[in-house]
């Protein structure tokens, strides 16, 4: 398992399109506690309309459990989004 903290993200589009390439679950942390598995179309729905509704993500707080997912989010970052 990984904790990953992600900043600026401004094309949702591709970001979920990396998140659904996932072997495992990637969950959000939610900083109330818990956390919603962002591979679940519903959960990218509701996160759109309300957590993101900006368009944007400033940061956001992720779990992998899978080390070649973590790869493929820190690639996706680096590449620029």
């Amino acid at each position: 398992m990984m904790k990953l903290k992600l900043k600026n993200i401004s094309n949702l589009d591709s970001f979920f399109d990396v998140v659904n390439k996932c072997d495992g679950a990637v969950e959000m942390n939610l900083p109330e506690g818990g956390s919603v598995n962002l591979k679940s179309k519903l959960s990218q729905y509701f996160s759109m309309a309300t957590v993101f509704s900006n368009g944007k993500i400033d940061e956001i707080d992720l779990t992998t459990h899978n080390s070649k997912d973590s790869e493929r989010l820190v690639h996706y970052m680096v590449q620029g989004c």
